[in-house]
């Protein structure tokens, strides 16, 4: 065998190959024993001495056979032996290609990720246990480890190099105009304008001083102080009674303006070009003012801070919602069918596109491998793993040998 590295279950394989090899030669020894024992003898000592010359035919055609395989038999160059390791480059293509053609088809493994239950048996496992504490555990130590890691001077770099010019490249205003209306459909604008309205109305009735500053100088120079006073009381007054309005009334007039007003522009962000080219315009404003890139890594620092104390504390509820998430996912994906026919299918469209767009390099690693290895090695190692099955082929011929010889001195005494 040539000298190579042995694992633990390398040496288990070699320990059985010479067993069986010593079985093999045992066999074949016997069989010359008893063909020199009963050499010349009459009678029933005849049909042994077939048998016996038949077995060592038999063993040494078939120790022939499988010594071939891997090395030249007693060294000589007998043409179309030593196979393996003349012939492994060719071997390694045949054997790439059988496994190509047969196991690592996309048909073959998308019906196997069908068949298989991948979702359901995930959700099983998922739901069991402490797996998904373990599952929580196991992301929280990786991001917490990844997250440090990531300078500002990284994220600051990746945002002024490739965020920001590429959202001043890609058009946002129907994107934000679908957003838009999605919100006016949906009513889930409305708890911000309530919010404005209570403020509005709270700052209004707070600050009486600050609507004169602001109003006051615009009177007429003619205009006596007291009148100016009492225009500015009524104009507060109606502002809030007016904000009060807004405020308490769901079907208030103002309400559905802003309604029709959002739904409008919502509309024009995604079909009106001067629109769309005056959002385009002031986006592309924003993103290159010289502070976008700070605030945004000032963002992302802020969140990652914050990320990372939520992370690192176990009992925390970022992680205790995460595991309670990951287990009713499992649950989901072993009660909800449509679910998990859903996360098969795509699950299934997911190797198949592996395989298919790398099939090719995935199984070339058998060749590479092979291909790497000197002949001797190649032989080695393949002969350790096939070896002791193959010795039943010596042990094998050994007794049909001896039957088949002994069938055909029969045959010959009777005729």
């Amino acid at each position: 065998m040539a000298t190579m590295t042995l694992s633990g279950p390398d040496l288990a394989r070699r320990r059985g190959l010479r067993q069986m090899r010593l079985v093999a030669l045992s066999l074949l020894v016997l069989a010359a024993i008893v063909y020199v024992v009963t050499l010349h003898r009459d009678g029933g000592w005849g049909y042994v001495n077939a048998a016996s010359e038949a077995a060592m035919v038999g063993a040494l055609a078939d120790w022939f056979a499988v010594t071939a395989l891997f090395r030249r038999p007693l060294g000589l160059p007998i043409p179309h032996t030593a196979i393996v390791p003349t012939r492994k480059d060719s071997l390694a293509e045949s054997l790439e290609q059988f496994v190509t053609e047969n196991f690592l088809s996309e048909e073959v493994v998308a019906e196997k990720m069908r068949t298989a239950e991948v979702s359901r048996r995930a959700g099983e496992w998922l739901a069991a246990g402490n797996h998904a504490e373990r599952i929580v555990e196991e992301g929280a130590r990786t991001i917490g480890a990844a997250l440090p890691k990531l300078g500002d001077e990284d994220v600051t770099a990746f945002i002024r190099g490739s965020l920001l010019p590429r959202f001043a490249q890609e058009p946002l205003s129907p994107i934000a105009g679908h957003f838009l209306q999605s919100v006016v459909e949906d009513g889930a604008h409305h708890a911000l304008f309530d919010l404005l309205v209570v403020e509005a109305y709270d700052w209004l009735r707070d600050n009486r001083e600050t609507l004169t500053e602001v109003v006051g100088p615009r009177a007429p120079r003619w205009s006596p102080r007291w009148v100016d006073t009492l225009v500015i009381d009524r104009i507060h007054k109606e502002a809030l009674t007016w904000l009060a309005g807004v405020r308490d009334e769901p079907q208030h007039p103002a309400r559905k303006a802003i309604d029709r007003l959002l739904g409008q522009l919502a509309d024009d962000l995604q079909n009106d070009p001067d629109m769309m080219e005056r959002f385009e315009a002031f986006k592309r404003r924003m993103l290159s003012h010289p502070d976008m890139g700070t605030s945004l890594t000032a963002v992302w620092d802020a969140v990652r801070t914050a990320l990372i104390g939520a992370i690192n504390d176990p009992e925390g509820p970022l992680r205790s919602r995460a595991a309670q998430a990951i287990k009713d996912l499992g649950k989901r994906l072993q009660t909800d069918e449509v679910l998990r026919a859903r996360v098969d299918t795509r699950a299934s469209e997911a190797v198949g596109y592996v395989v298919r767009t790398y099939g090719t390099e995935i199984v070339s690693v058998i060749s590479d491998t092979i291909e790497r290895w000197d002949g001797q090695e190649a032989s080695a190692r393949i002969e350790l793993h096939v070896g002791r099955d193959l010795q039943f082929i010596r042990i094998n011929g050994t007794v049909v040998g001896a039957l088949v010889g002994l069938v055909i001195h029969t045959l010959s005494q009777l005729l």
